[in-house]
Formats: C-alpha cells, structure tokens, sequence
C-alpha cells in the first residue's frame, strides 16, 4: 500500500518568462500534517493551487494514492486558499447549506463540520460580524463537506490573534485522528514547528528541503540557512 497520499515529481509552473515552481517533487504521508515553508512569493501558493486543480502545471507530474493525479480526485481534496469564501450577510449554516445543495451532499453534513470546527452555537450571526478566527473556521468547514482525505490550508493563521492561532493549530492538529492528511503553508516557523509532522522548505520557486521535523534540531537556524544558501545560488 503506498504510504503517501500526494507526490509530485519535478513539477513545474510558468508564468510567460517567470518560472513561479521549478521541478518540486513533494512527498506527503497519509494522516500527518505537512507544513511547506517560505518566504513570501516563494512559490508555495503556487504549488497548491495546482494540487488544488486551480491552476494547470506546465510540466511535471502529481500522484494523488498512487495514481495520476486527475480532475476526479478533486472530489477527495479540500482547499482554503488566500481568503475564506464566504457570503458575508448569511450565517455559517447558511453558508454550508449554498454548499451541500452544489454539491448534492446531505444537510446532515453541515451539523457534522460546524461540530468539528466548533461554530455550531452561532446562530442567525452573520459571517460578516464574525471575528478573523470564526471566519479561517467557517472556512475551513466548508473545505471539509466532502468529506476530504487531503485538505490543503495556504497561509490559514495569517490576521489571527495568539488565541485565534491556538485554537486554529489544535484544530489541525485533529485532523490526522480523522483520516484527513493536511497540507499547511506559511512563511512563519513557530506556527509549521508545533503544527506540522515533516516540513518542507521552498525558495525562489524550488524545494530546498524536505524532511520529518526533528525538534533537536533549530528550525529558524535551518531555514535561515536554507534559504540564504538559494540566494547565494
């Protein structure tokens, strides 16, 4: 049984002259969290959106289980990306219910995630009125209707307080116990160091590193290092 959910082997996207991901080959095990790092305009949004089916590779290839990574598995990914999409003036369940009926998925769906997000006692509040934390879950909630086996999250702390951060971290962190696998991007190393399973570090649009996370070892040294060593390139 193969024991990763993704890979992508030498995978590759351009913009016109600009090559935004040059050759990344990921490889992401079944029930762990993986957290892809880099500096802002690194390339990580880039690589999911293509995992994600929003953007086409220029060359390359993903597996999704095993086999060749096709528009059907969309339907076993999960994706928040950049800013949650949500109709402000109507309620979280609302919300999910403008879902479920695009998706032909059952009501029963919509009390299952806003448990597993924690939004079930928000009532006939607004999305616009929720706080940035209330609205990264509600988010995340709608990324989970389907039932994903891979969820992928670009950048999912960013304008969260501690609080907001914590509570967001030990959500993902639950997710594995789920049989979900999931994908977290960010360029802040605190947040991929006590979230994620095996980290991998991109630079100017190449995977520089890939490895489990070893807490002996100094995460910002290793960044540092890493991505002054592709400057110097």
């Amino acid at each position: 049984m193969n024991k990763y959910i993704l890979e992508t082997k030498e995978l590759t996207k351009t913009f016109g002259k600009h090559k935004a991901v040059d050759r990344v080959s990921l490889k992401i095990e079944k029930n762990s969290v993986y957290g892809l790092l880099g500096p802002n305009g690194a390339g990580k949004s880039t690589v999911l959106k293509m995992i994600a089916g929003m953007l086409h590779k220029s060359s390359g290839e993903m597996l999704f289980e095993g086999h060749k990574w096709s528009r059907e598995d969309l339907s076993y990914i999960g994706s928040l990306i950049e800013t949650p999409p949500l109709y402000e003036n109507l309620s979280a369940r609302e919300n999910l219910k403008v879902r479920t009926l695009l998706l032909g998925l059952p009501d029963s769906r919509i009390d299952e995630v806003l448990e597993i997000v924690d939004l079930k006692n928000t009532g006939n509040k607004k999305s616009k009125n929720f706080s940035m934390g209330m609205k990264q879950r509600l988010g995340i909630a709608i990324a989970l209707l389907n039932n994903p086996k891979l969820l992928i999250l670009d950048e999912p702390t960013n304008g969260l307080d501690p609080l907001g951060i914590q509570e967001l971290r030990d959500l993902i962190r639950s997710f594995p116990k789920k049989g979900i696998t999931v994908i977290l991007s960010s360029h802040i190393l605190s947040e991929v160091e006590h979230t994620a399973d095996h980290i991998g570090i991109i630079n100017n649009g190449e995977l520089k590193y890939q490895n489990i996370i070893d807490q002996s070892v100094d995460l910002e040294e290793l960044f540092m290092n890493v991505v002054k060593s592709g400057r110097r390139e």
